[in-house]
């Protein structure tokens, strides 16, 4: 087998020192042209890798950083996690992968690898944190830890995230704007803050038109689609139904498109139906879903970088980065039949 290329190989070849090819391929400014592009013309001719244990050795950090998603079966963080690879790979990182699946000894267990060194540092997309003691108390605010896209309160992390709120409050406004005075909504896994500012919105949005809010009205999901289809279920069988349902993610809400289906409803002419993420099957569903789009993409980049100002010895942010959303107004919602 070929011995694989070392730095003195370069070195030997160019007739420099192996610190002058040391540092043009670490590329610290120091070693100028042409010196510089005859190293990396040399390193590419001779197919050299770098070393990348004996690196860690040296600086004595593992290049690598963990994303931390609650369910890496949902299609919603493919997006993110593009976002946040093509950053990390632009400076030198691999990116491991963590699967919470809403398991609190899982989540202490990514911690526990950030703790011990085995990544640099985390993103993380949980919502919530576990709450025994013995994590609480090892918890530090001082961790490389950002969180993307969900809400914790309280931890001192920083975020890049939308504003939950108006997003919802603005779903809710296309609806009344289309004369729906009957209005549910589907909610995601309260108290997550997440889900309680969505919440938060639906309840402004329908207090600013002077809309009362039904028992019943407000039903409990998880994100999932079966739980779509059980609120709709639920909603349909109130002794007055909604003529319009805004549900906290795109899941949800197929869940529910699919329920009305079932019992001979028609979407939008029965009921309207609002979403929230913009998946990429929402466009493709039929009909195609009227939803809140996030920049996931730009999201997982400005997470990355945020974090990789962090490892620089930048301070975290205090506030959060908030991104813009927009609404698609698609096929799933219309006028109603009745007001």
């Amino acid at each position: 087998m070929t011995r694989r290329p070392k730095i003195k190989d370069i070195a030997e070849r160019l007739g420099v020192s192996p610190a002058t090819v040391s540092r043009a391929l670490a590329d610290t400014g120091l070693v100028a042209e042409p010196t510089l592009t005859r190293i990396r013309e040399a390193a590419s001719a001779l197919n050299y890798r770098p070393n990348v244990s004996a690196r860690n050795l040296r600086t004595r950090r593992s290049m690598a950083v963990l994303l931390v998603v609650r369910d890496i079966g949902n299609p919603f963080y493919l997006d993110v996690v593009k976002g946040v690879e093509a950053a990390a790979r632009a400076a030198g990182y691999a990116v491991l992968m963590g699967n919470a699946e809403n398991d609190p000894e899982r989540e202490t267990e990514y911690f526990d690898m950030l703790r011990d060194g085995h990544a640099d540092g985390m993103i993380l997309m949980t919502g919530s944190l576990p709450s025994t003691p013995d994590f609480r108390r090892r918890l530090s605010p001082d961790l490389p830890v950002v969180v993307a896209l969900e809400m914790i309160e309280g931890v001192g992390f920083p975020h890049v995230q939308i504003d939950n709120e108006a997003a919802a409050r603005q779903a809710v406004e296309h609806l009344v704007g289309l004369g729906h005075r009957r209005i549910a909504h589907v909610c995601g896994p309260v108290p997550e803050e997440m889900s309680v500012r969505r919440r938060q919105g639906y309840r402004q949005a329908m207090r600013a038109a002077g809309l009362p809010i039904l028992e019943g009205y407000e039903q409990r999901g998880d994100y999932l689609l079966q739980s779509g289809r059980d609120a709709c279920r639920r909603l349909l069988a109130l002794p007055e139904p909604p003529t319009a349902i805004f549900l906290a993610n795109d899941e949800m809400a197929f869940g529910a498109i699919h329920e009305l289906r079932r019992m001979g409803r028609d979407v939008p002419g029965d009921m309207s139906v609002v979403g929230f993420d913009d998946l990429y099957l929402s466009e493709a569903f039929f009909p195609p879903l009227t939803t809140v789009a996030q920049p996931r993409a730009e999201i997982g980049k400005r997470a990355m970088g945020m974090l990789l100002d962090m490892l620089s010895g930048a301070p975290a942010p205090r506030e959060p980065a908030i991104l813009p959303t927009t609404l698609k107004v698609r096929g799933t919602t219309a006028a109603p039949k009745i007001s």
